[in-house]
């Protein structure tokens, strides 16, 4: 039986779910509050410079599944690109991910893997035994010279409290390879779309069964009359915030324009906390395949989320954790609404695993059979 539903965000869920009901038959609107389609995956060609542009930020894309891998380069071409991030701490440039190089340079030494292993397990402080805290965590694996160059003050900018209150979870492994590897990610495919993420979603929302509506906002009531509703907002602003506002972290960005390249790379990230912004981005590069003679680049700098602002990274710390809980309850009553992606469940996800669970959450439904869906298909908390 075909159903009508309704998508509330034309970013990577509901775009994903939309397009797989769509093709199963399904008639889909989708309605975002901005005038683009792509969410915080916008990108724009900019007008003087002819340079790509990641409107929110940038997104380098990079996956271990093969699956979604074949999705996007379904809906666009995926060009080599390899994110390879410097710092610039203490008046001296290096590559991130701290790798043998980066410690070879910091200390001044000709180590060779081994070798620096064995130094570094010797700058650690091997008196933590169960690193609770941020800080532990690098003060245990790196040892406190490279996690104040690299790790201390960039955390405190970014998060806006020190390290001691931060879980020692962000840290999820070991911050350090003992071989000349600056690749960023590890992941088996990694790239870049050659005509950018709006232009591949656009592709993706491009089906007759399809309608989309910008700048058009969504209120609960609003939402009535679908036969399902995908929630792709904030979970606590589809209850009108009743229980108080879940924590993010925001950024604002503080364009400037170069003629000819200004830093050489697409990513530095700067470690010292007397400088105000956590990072420099430098957008052509982010295409490496393109050449243009004019640059296009944004300060970050990272804040605590106002009401007004755009939710970035989730905080996710006790009392948010706590807070989400209670909206998780709220969410299991509702009916014939499922909360999706970033924001719908309050939780930090890359592309990939955002198609990931699209495609899972959307083959759920179709399996359902016109059985009702829960309010989640991955569990939030």
């Amino acid at each position: 039986m075909t159903k009508h539903c309704l998508m509330v965000g034309a970013g990577l869920s509901g775009a994903v779910i939309g397009r797989l009901l769509a093709e199963a038959g399904h008639k889909i609107t989708i309605r975002d509050t901005r005038d683009h389609v792509g969410g915080n995956c916008h990108t724009l060609r900019d007008p003087e410079t002819g340079v790509l542009v990641h409107v929110y930020g940038p997104h380098i894309f990079h996956t271990d599944d093969a699956e979604v891998w074949e999705y996007v380069n379904r809906f666009e071409t995926f060009l080599p690109y390899k994110n390879r991030v410097k710092t610039t701490s203490q008046g001296a440039v290096y590559s991130l991910p701290v790798n043998l190089h980066t410690i070879n340079q910091f200390f001044g030494q000709t180590l060779r893997p081994d070798e620096a292993r064995v130094f570094l397990e010797g700058k650690a402080d091997t008196t933590i035994t169960d690193p609770q805290t941020f800080e532990d965590q690098a003060l245990r694996f790196v040892g406190r010279d490279l996690y104040e160059a690299f790790f201390k003050g960039y955390t405190i900018k970014q998060w806006g409290c020190s390290p001691t209150e931060l879980p020692a979870s962000i840290l999820k492994r070991l911050p350090v390879r003992f071989n000349y590897d600056d690749n960023y990610f590890f992941h088996k495919f990694q790239g870049m779309p050659e005509n950018g993420y709006t232009a591949m979603i656009a592709r993706i929302l491009d089906h007759d069964n399809i309608m989309v509506e910008l700048n058009t906002p969504v209120t609960r009531a609003e939402a009535e009359g679908f036969d399902h509703v995908f929630y792709s907002g904030p979970i606590d602003g589809w209850f009108d915030f009743r229980l108080g506002r879940l924590g993010y972290r925001t950024l604002d960005f503080e364009r400037f324009d170069y003629q000819g390249d200004y830093q050489g790379c697409a990513v530095m990230n700067y470690g010292d906390v007397d400088v105000p912004w956590t990072r420099i981005t430098e957008h052509k590069h982010f295409a490496p395949w393109e050449s243009h003679e004019g640059s296009v680049l944004y300060r970050e700098f990272s804040r605590a989320c106002g009401p007004d602002d755009i939710p970035y990274y989730p905080i996710r710390q006790v009392a948010e954790k706590t807070l989400l809980a209670d909206y998780v309850e709220l969410a299991k009553a509702e009916r014939n609404v499922t909360f999706v992606g970033r924001l719908g469940t309050y939780r930090y996800l890359d592309m990939d695993v955002t198609i990931r669970e699209a495609l899972d959450c959307g083959r759920a439904f179709l399996a359902s059979n016109g059985a009702e869906m829960p309010a989640f298909t991955v569990n939030p908390l």
